[in-house]
């Protein structure tokens, strides 16, 4: 099985090809679309993709951890965590599509 990374630069191409905006407006557009989840995210709020998913920030407590090495018990700070949950679509999709599906 093949892994395939998509980035940013995958996706401005995309935009491009399917769009026709100029390589540099598909870039930009990208960016803000990124920056907008981003910037919604670190606000605290929940971003939903219509049958794609949800992105949220969930709050985790501290606790006490244990170096696996050494066996030494260390706190560990609360801290935010992202969170992702693929719609039902999303999860049908993948789960009946061949892997390759979309290259």
């Amino acid at each position: 099985m093949s892994e395939k990374t998509i980035t940013r630069a995958h996706l401005s191409e995309a935009v491009y090809q399917e769009v026709g905006l100029s390589r540099n407006e598909s870039a930009e557009l990208v960016e803000a679309v990124l920056d907008q989840i981003a910037g919604s995210l670190v606000r605290g709020d929940t971003v939903k993709i219509s049958s794609f998913g949800s992105f949220s920030v969930r709050q985790k407590g501290g606790r006490i951890g244990r170096n696996p090495k050494t066996g030494e018990e260390v706190p560990i700070e609360p801290r935010r965590v992202l969170v992702f949950r693929p719609s039902h679509v999303l999860k049908e999709r993948i789960n009946t599509s061949p892997a390759d599906a979309g290259t």
